[in-house]
């Protein structure tokens, strides 16, 4: 268990850690250079006599008619995505949709850059040289959206032209929920996230299962089954790919990789966040950053000069704060996710900067590396003692509140009737049959400052204090009691605001004390003493100038 976890695990119901997004290269190795190209041309075609540029663009051209021929006649929906689309919530709606048949449900088409092969002939039309275009122009992709049974939603995305590189992208989620649902787990999902469940340690056990070894063997069964049958089909019939010995490799290009710690206030969790975010940005150097993702040696000066790593605080959306550790093509940010669950993440925008590399057979050695970065930069993370983590109770006493069928003002502290009423609950706590409403009235009386103060205005305080579980009534009986709880929060709520607070705020926020009396008593001194205390308190939060 890492530190952070831990520090919070009285507030904390759960956690699991689950592999979030993969993106693989799909690529055929000997269309990856000009030799490798032509000679898999003559196993097409049986010679090279039509390799040129204008029967590269045909080729292209047959993949598309074909697409939208087949996707017509299966009345699969073809979209023509417009520069600034967002082809994820595209995508959202029609799974939304979906009746869980295996197979192709939606084939989005969008343009972007891709390696494209063109040929320069000489005058007698002999091929001279076989070279990438230069720049890499924008060509048609198609993003084919699968249901899977096993894995669920998946998407393949392949360029038109040959040699037909593609991106296979799934979510590990998809994969933990079916397999939760298998084994009778019982839980709640928003998107790609667990909500909560029952059965947290059942979760994570199903979880672990993307960092076994047998994973990457997995994973190529799942591409092998989709990307030849209904992807490369419209570019090489099956006898096509035979004939010519088109097989497809694949590497590691993306990674996401979380923690997500499920917690049972969400107030509490935010306080949490926002407390650790001001303790830490400042504190995590370059040097710090360095051994969380479990590099020995410091950036290059180019990257440094490229400004390729960095802490920053990003605020998306009103109410998401995320605190963001970038170094080069790795990422670190922490945020919360819903109401109550709090989300750590290390995400990996190009393998080859991992220490693992791109090799698909190094798959769960990097998901390892991932889940140690993690536990490291959780490890360094600053957070106060759980015991200065406030619940909603402070911010929901002026709300009503309902006793049995009524319904009942809220607690106002700032009201001296409300305050008296609290400091008499308190004094008569330690009596061991418990106290009466009249009980009550008198000692508001005996306190002072509300001379006229009845029976029946103190039964109607005591429901206010019920309302709050701040004072409960006996069972069968009109007396009242206080619990523990209780009793200590009234505490905290009137003798330290009276006793503590309102002394300090008499200072009037003033950096120098007055003239210190000849004769002081002991309380005296631990007043000064606060007072230093809560300046010096001031001056590292920023409040004093």
């Amino acid at each position: 268990m890492d530190a952070f976890t831990e520090q919070y695990q009285d507030l904390i119901d759960g956690s699991y850690d689950c592999v979030d997004r993969i993106v693989w290269n799909a690529y055929f190795p000997a269309g990856q250079y000009a030799a490798g190209f032509r000679t898999w041309w003559r196993a097409l075609h049986g010679s090279d006599d039509k390799l040129d540029t204008a029967h590269l663009m045909q080729m292209a051209g047959r993949f598309s008619r074909r697409l939208r021929a087949f996707a017509k006649a299966q009345n699969i929906p073809v979209i023509d995505c417009k520069p600034g689309d967002k082809k994820f919530e595209i995508a959202k709606l029609y799974l939304a949709k979906h009746d869980g048949k295996p197979g192709v449900f939606l084939i989005l088409v969008g343009r972007a850059r891709c390696p494209v092969w063109e040929v320069v002939t000489s005058k007698a039309g002999k091929i001279v040289e076989i070279q990438r275009k230069d720049p890499q122009p924008f060509v048609n992709h198609y993003s084919f959206h699968i249901w899977d049974g096993e894995w669920g939603h998946i998407t393949i995305k392949m360029s038109g032209h040959p040699p037909f590189g593609a991106q296979i992208i799934l979510n590990g989620h998809e994969l933990v929920a079916r397999a939760a649902r298998e084994a009778g787990i019982e839980f709640r999902k928003d998107g790609n996230c667990f909500m909560h469940t029952p059965d947290g340690a059942g979760l994570a056990k199903v979880a672990d299962t993307l960092s076994e070894s047998e994973t990457e063997g997995r994973l190529r069964k799942l591409c092998d089954r989709w990307i030849y049958s209904s992807c490369l089909i419209f570019g090489l019939d099956l006898e096509e790919q035979e004939r010519s010995a088109f097989h497809y490799g694949y590497s590691s290009y993306q990674l996401e990789y979380s923690r997500n710690l499920q917690f049972h206030n969400g107030n509490q969790m935010w306080e949490i966040l926002q407390r650790l975010v001001d303790r830490t940005r400042s504190r995590l150097d370059l040097k710090v950053v360095k051994t969380i993702f479990g590099f020995k040696k410091r950036p290059s000066v180019k990257r440094l000069k490229k400004n390729q790593w960095g802490v920053e605080i990003e605020t998306p959306v009103y109410d998401l704060t995320v605190f963001h550790v970038h170094y080069g093509k790795l990422s670190l940010k922490i945020y919360s996710k819903g109401e109550s669950v709090l989300r750590i993440e290390v995400m990996v925008h190009n393998a080859a900067e991992a220490p693992f590399g791109r090799r698909l057979e190094n798959f769960p050695k990097t998901v390892v590396w991932m889940k140690e970065v993690a536990e490291r930069f959780l490890n360094s993370l600053y957070c106060m003692e759980s015991c200065f983590i406030g619940d909603a109770q402070l911010e929901q006493l002026p709300d009503p509140s309902v006793v049995g069928q009524t319904r009942v003002g809220g607690v106002d502290v700032n009201r001296l009737r409300m305050r008296l009423a609290m400091r008499a609950a308190i004094a008569l706590a330690t009596s061991p049959k418990g106290f009466t409403a009249r009980e009550v009235a008198q000692k508001v009386q005996e306190l002072g400052g509300l001379a006229a103060y009845s029976s029946r205005q103190a039964a109607y305080d005591l429901k206010k204090l019920r309302g709050k579980l701040l004072v409960q009534r006996k069972p069968a009986s009109h007396r009242y009691q206080s619990s523990s709880e209780g009793l200590r929060a009234m505490v905290a709520l009137v003798v330290i605001r009276d006793e503590v607070i309102k002394p300090l705020l008499a200072a009037k926020g003033r950096l120098k004390p007055g003239r210190r009396p000849v004769k002081r008593a002991p309380i005296d001194a631990h007043y000064a003493a606060l007072q230093h205390a809560m300046r010096d308190l001031y001056c590292e939060l920023g409040l004093v100038a």
